[in-house]
């Protein structure tokens, strides 16, 4: 089994940017409490998972008569948005630029709520830090962190460069102390240890709804954290992770085959 076990609240993320195809459908409270159920959590921890998301300002709360309903909010729509664009091209787009994004940031300690927040975002874009208040890409994101610092009401705290390392240094050394290369590579051999024998039953599982979602999900949970440790480095900066490729083709194969049973018992339980 994969290391990381999945918390309500990232879960509840996970299915709604899995399968909340039109973000601005509602989805019934009571089918979410029943699918993390089928997750492994009780009644109790879901409903605490969402009433804690709506805090966030990541859901928000309807009632119609009996039922409570929950819509995400344009901030949970945005966030989703961008996890499907990294999530789903991961490891599959290539460089073409040779560009570095570095931001570094003065945010005082009065708002380290939003240190914690950029730290967070930064990270899933593909950050790592050099030292406390820097931090560095191997990809051009300027589009990105930009919108991402005007969201959090950070520009003036924080400055933002985008340039090509020097020719003339070994990159790998320093590549090494701001990512964890070497657990990144064990995280990879996890996933295809944990999902490539299911690939000879898919059919089987697939065969069925709930067997379907279930698998599905766990899939997407597990690589849905690789965004925030890979950050997808050129081949000419250090070694390419093991197993990166290998996991990519497995994600997308049993991603593919699993997506219409495993839509279809999630619309079935939260769009009734």
């Amino acid at each position: 089994m994969l290391a990381f076990e999945p918390q309500p609240q990232d879960l509840v993320i996970t299915l709604l940017g899995a399968y909340l195809r039109r973000r601005d459908r509602r989805v019934w409270s009571g089918g979410l409490v029943g699918l993390l159920g089928e997750l492994g959590f009780s009644t109790a921890a879901a409903r605490v998972a969402l009433a804690r998301l709506a805090a966030r300002d990541l859901l928000s709360r309807e009632r119609d008569g009996r039922r409570i309903h929950y819509r995400v909010t344009p901030r949970c729509a945005a966030l989703l948005s961008e996890g499907d664009r990294r999530i789903l091209s991961l490891g599959r787009s290539a460089r073409r630029d040779g560009q570095w994004t570095v931001l570094w940031h003065v945010i005082p300690d009065e708002r380290r709520l939003d240190r914690g927040r950029l730290a967070r975002r930064l990270r899933f874009l593909g950050f790592g830090p050099v030292q406390e208040r820097t931090w560095i890409a191997a990809h051009n994101r300027e589009h990105e962190v930009a919108e991402l610092l005007r969201e959090l009401a950070l520009t003036d705290h924080a400055g933002l460069l985008v340039g090509k390392p020097a020719r003339s240094l070994d990159f790998s050394a320093f590549a090494a102390r701001a990512w964890d290369l070497e657990a990144l590579a064990a995280r990879y051999r996890a996933f295809v240890g944990e999902f490539e024998p299911r690939l000879a039953k898919v059919s089987a599982v697939a065969a069925s709804d709930q067997p379907a979602f279930v698998l599905r999900t766990r899939l997407v949970h597990a690589f849905r954290e690789f965004p925030y440790l890979d950050p997808e480095l050129p081949g000419d900066a250090t070694q390419l992770p093991e197993q990166r490729s290998r996991a990519v083709r497995l994600f997308h194969r049993l991603y593919r085959a699993l997506q219409i049973p495993a839509q279809r018992h999630f619309d079935a339980a939260v769009l009734a």
